[in-house]
């Protein structure tokens, strides 16, 4: 059977760069499955992507489907024959279905049952009459946003300019928003100019010639290339971004990396100024020296040749040369502002229209982080501190350098004041309370700026579940799963002796003193605990952990969540041990049966019958006045299986249902007393030991 590659090209107006790494990978993804349900067989599927185009080459395709022959299960034996023993109508309704006839029936036992049988014989159709297809792959692919144009119906990234499909050296044929299927490429949209493929493999090298380097992981090496060769004849140090030289990768076809400088008195704005106007604003490289001090040069990164690259220096010049003029003046104006002006403008923002102003909202974050540090027994400074640094944590919203970069907020905050005299530990938890601002950022490293942290978040997510505004599906436009994340890595981290419950406690309480939430305290209470629970199984899914293992330290209260943390570890790291199964097989045991006790009985020892029942109470009694006391997990866990033995022989030599109810009831309560000491740990019957 021969093969054919098969090359699809979809070329676009300028994708934002956000979105082009993603959309290539579905495409490809799309394509592979396609063939692999069409049962088309190929070799590989190389993905291609530019600014202007998603591509995908598809290596050595059948020129078929695989033809099938496959046994069709039909109706049980008796059901297909009636009582004189004749075909029945539901088997000739089954064969005629099949394409058979009554005769090729045959009978086949299943799970104790005879059944009717054909053998069926399915012919695999020419791949060229299945291609078509493509073109709801295409229309099919999905995009954060989309938009429509001219009188089109296709909400699509960006309107489709032209597109190839091929088989071979043949058109696949059918066309979208009256764009047909061709064999014509376009390159660079300056340099290049139209190219006509006559064969998928030539794709990447006559693109190339017409300057656009279609597989993107060279394009970034050639920017990588570019740079260093730079920085050693320069002898510059320059930090490569990673999400900077995706996004830049993402913005050209055939890049060329050069460099601008800018005036030296701009050095004097800090430097996480100077480089979030390069990076953030302009797509540029900072340069530093090699001690790591930054230094009055950028790299770019150009999509083109390296022609007239003093022009298109000088260019880029003018424009980071305005940014920086306008970044200087704000921070000169900003600085004739006093922090208490700036804590007025707050009464006049609103945060939220249910949730009141700005300054509303550093109001309950400062009574809650008052209320957090009281309760981890920070010092009388550590409160006062803690209690300045929520009180003016907002203030630097609105300088003019927050405004022209919102990135900045926290870091302006913490440099102003500093500049206007505040206590350092102050000033360096206004920046450590947005901490961490992602999944890769670090916790805060003070304690102040944990609990500023802390506080804000919470005030965030409990405010919002409180009125309604919960995140569904993909849907959280308030960030309150990353604000989730936030507040359990850093419980993690810290080991405050401090519950969930009634850091949640408290959240609520400030917020029912204010009077606009539109739920039930419960109904919030509840949704807001399934919330972190699912924020606390993704971390401990990332450290590895077994998910039943999750499931069983979850069941119950969150309680102090590096403890919760360290008792899934306990069990991770002891489940593989030869004796972990039989000892959770009795823990599960005990929490099973004492399912059954009615209410809360204090078990009476007059009452114990036998020599097993008060030894078993000896060893209940041991654990839980020492359970508290052990200094960690691993100590608790142990405790709990030394009761083992002892429970063991109260179930062989003790009949707990005894037909005397008041003996019965005694031994319920027995262990429902271990049960509880137990569930402090994990709900062990949760546990799988299959």
């Amino acid at each position: 059977m021969s093969k054919h590659d098969i090359l699809l090209e979809i070329g676009l107006e300028e994708m934002p760069a956000r979105f082009v790494t993603s959309s290539m990978n579905q495409l490809k993804d799309k394509v592979q499955t396609w063939l692999n349900e069409k049962q088309i067989e190929f070799s590989e599927i190389i993905a291609y992507s530019t600014p202007r185009r998603l591509a995908v080459w598809v290596k050595e395709a059948a020129e078929s489907q695989k033809d099938i022959n496959e046994e069709a299960k039909g109706p049980a034996k008796k059901i297909a024959l009636d009582q004189e023993g004749n075909w029945s109508k539901a088997a000739a309704g089954f064969a005629r279905g099949q394409g058979v006839a009554v005769e090729d029936i045959f009978f086949k036992e299943l799970n104790g049952v005879e059944y009717v049988y054909v053998n069926k014989f399915i012919k695999g159709k020419p791949t060229r009459e299945l291609l078509p297809e493509l073109k709801d792959i295409i229309t099919g692919l999905n995009f954060p946003k989309n938009m429509k144009w001219a009188d089109e119906d296709l909400r699509f990234v960006r309107p489709i300019k032209w597109l190839i499909a091929l088989y071979g050296e043949e058109i696949i044929p059918f066309s979208i928003t009256d764009v047909k299927t061709d064999k014509i490429s376009r390159g660079h949209r300056f340099l290049g100019s139209d190219v006509v493929m006559h064969s998928p493999s030539k794709y990447e090298e006559l693109l190339k010639e017409q300057f656009v380097i279609t597989n993107p992981e060279e394009r970034k090496q050639l920017i990588i290339n570019d740079i260093k060769e730079l920085a050693q004849a320069q002898n510059w140090e320059i930090p490569i971004d990673e999400e900077l030289l995706e996004e830049v990768n993402n913005l050209v076809e055939f890049p060329t990396a050069l460099y601008g400088k800018f005036e030296e008195e701009f050095l004097e704005l800090p430097e996480q100024v100077l480089v979030t106007s390069m990076k953030e604003h302009q797509r540029y490289f900072p340069v530093k020296d090699q001690k790591g001090n930054l230094l009055p040069f950028f790299i770019t990164i150009r999509n083109g040749n390296k022609e007239h690259l003093e022009t298109v220096a000088r260019g880029n010049e003018k424009v980071l040369r305005a940014r920086l003029a306008d970044a200087s003046f704000f921070y000169k104006e900003d600085q004739r502002t006093t922090i208490e002006a700036s804590l007025k403008k707050l009464q006049t923002i609103v945060y939220q229209e249910e949730l009141g102003t700005l300054a509303d909202k550093v109001q309950r974050v400062r009574r809650l982080a008052s209320q957090i540090a009281k309760k981890i027994n920070l010092s009388e400074k550590e409160q006062s501190q803690t209690d300045r640094a929520a009180e003016i944590s907002k203030f630097d919203l609105v300088s003019h350098m927050v405004y022209e970069f919102p990135e900045l907020q926290g870091f302006m905050g913490e440099k102003y004041a500093r500049l206007k005299g505040e206590d350092e530990a102050v000033a360096a938890a206004i920046n450590e309370h947005y901490m961490p601002r992602n999944a890769e950022d670090s916790v805060p490293p003070s304690v102040i700026g944990s609990v500023l942290s802390i506080a804000e978040k919470l005030d965030t997510i409990a405010s919002c579940f409180s009125i309604g505004i919960i995140p569904t599906g993909s849907q959280d436009p308030y960030a309150l799963r990353r604000q989730a994340s936030g507040i359990v890595a850093i419980l993690e981290q810290s080991k405050w002796n401090l519950t969930f419950e009634s850091l949640l406690d408290m959240a609520l309480d400030n917020i029912e003193s204010e009077g606009f939430a539109k739920r039930s305290r419960t109904e919030t209470h509840t949704e807001l605990t399934h919330f972190f629970k699912m924020r606390i199984k993704h971390l401990l899914n990332e450290q590895n952990i077994r998910y039943d293992l999750i499931d069983s330290v979850l069941e119950n209260e969150v309680g102090i969540l590096s403890e919760l943390v360290e008792r899934a570890s306990v069990l991770e790291a002891k489940k593989n041990e030869p004796e972990f199964k039989g000892s959770v097989e009795t823990l599960s045991r005990v929490m099973n049966i004492s399912n059954k006790a009615s209410g809360h009985v204090t078990p009476n020892p007059d009452l114990f019958e036998n020599e097993y029942e008060h030894k078993l109470f000896a060893a209940y009694q041991k654990t839980v006045e020492s359970y508290d006391q052990q200094h960690n997990e691993e100590s608790k866990f142990d405790l709990l299986i030394s009761m083992k033995t002892e429970i063991e022989e109260y179930f062989e030599h003790t009949m707990v249902m005894a037909e005397d109810e008041k003996v019965r009831n005694n031994r319920l309560a027995l262990l429902f007393e271990i049960t509880r000491v137990i569930r402090k740990f994990a709900e062990f019957n949760k546990i799988i030991t299959g």
